[in-house]
This record gives structure tokens, C-alpha cells and sequence, in this order.
């Protein structure tokens, strides 16, 4: 076992915990609004925390983790590399700039206004947007189909 190796874990672990729950949002908070819209403020409070407990701080993680392993493993010219770092980047923007505050604001507005619905529309779009993005990014870091 060497530090690679265990960078390579721990860059794993954190691409789990970063992304794993959002990954189900596109399905769960769709399925919460039809069957338990009650329940929505609770979920998207819950949301709200886990990106700032989670999300943020396991993508910091996920970033510095791969900056060692393209560093120690001289891959900072492979496609694939460029790939990651890329969808770090997209995640940072997106979900700072839209997901987070959104899932703020839904926690805080009645599921059955106008205004609900508008947030609604552009939260599950990102959020779906930048699921399909860590699917791709996973399987280009894994496959290295460009390389």
C-alpha cells in the first residue's frame, strides 16, 4: 500500500460523500412534492445543511486530492485530468450559484405558490444537470476513454 493508493481511496471516499445524496435528489425531492408536499420545507432544509456540511467541503476534498494524484502520477496532461478538474469547476459554480441558495429558498417557501414552482424548475434542473455531470466525470476518470 502507498500514499498513491490511499489518495486514491480517500479521493473515492470523497466523491461518495460529496455527491452520493444529490445524486438521488432528481428522484427523491420529485417523488416527496407528489406523494408528502408537506414534508418539502423539512427536505429541503435538510438539503440545505448537507451542502454545507457535505457537498462543499467533500468537493474542496475531491479538488485537493486529485491536484496530489495528477501531481505525484505526472497526469496533468491527460484528457482525463482535464476532464475532472473542469467539472470541479462547473459543480463549484453551479451549485454555489444556483443549487445552494435555491434549496435555501424552497425550505423557506409554501410548496403550493407560483413562486415555489419557479425555484422548483431551476433547482431540479441543476441539481439533474450536475448529477449527469458527476456520472460522465466518473466514468472518464475511470475509463480514461480519451487516453
Amino acid at each position: 500500500m502507498s500514499t498513491y493508493t490511499v489518495v486514491v481511496a480517500a479521493h473515492i471516499i470523497a466523491v461518495v460523500a460529496a455527491y452520493g445524496l444529490p445524486l438521488s435528489a432528481p428522484l427523491l425531492v420529485p417523488y416527496v412534492r407528489r406523494h408528502h408536499p408537506e414534508a418539502l420545507n423539512g427536505l429541503h432544509s435538510a438539503q440545505y445543511r448537507l451542502n454545507n456540511v457535505l457537498t462543499g467541503p467533500f468537493t474542496v476534498l475531491v479538488l485537493a486530492f486529485g491536484i496530489y494524484l495528477a501531481s505525484d502520477g505526472h497526469r496533468w496532461g491527460d484528457p482525463f485530468v482535464s476532464i475532472g478538474v473542469g467539472a470541479i469547476a462547473i459543480i463549484a459554480v453551479v451549485g454555489g450559484a444556483v443549487v445552494v441558495p435555491a434549496v435555501k429558498r424552497l425550505a423557506a417557501l409554501d410548496p403550493s405558490t407560483a413562486e415555489y414552482a419557479a425555484v422548483y424548475r431551476r433547482y431540479l434542473a441543476s441539481e439533474s444537470f450536475l448529477g449527469a455531470l458527476v456520472l460522465v466525470t466518473i466514468f472518464a476518470m475511470a475509463a480514461k476513454p480519451f487516453s
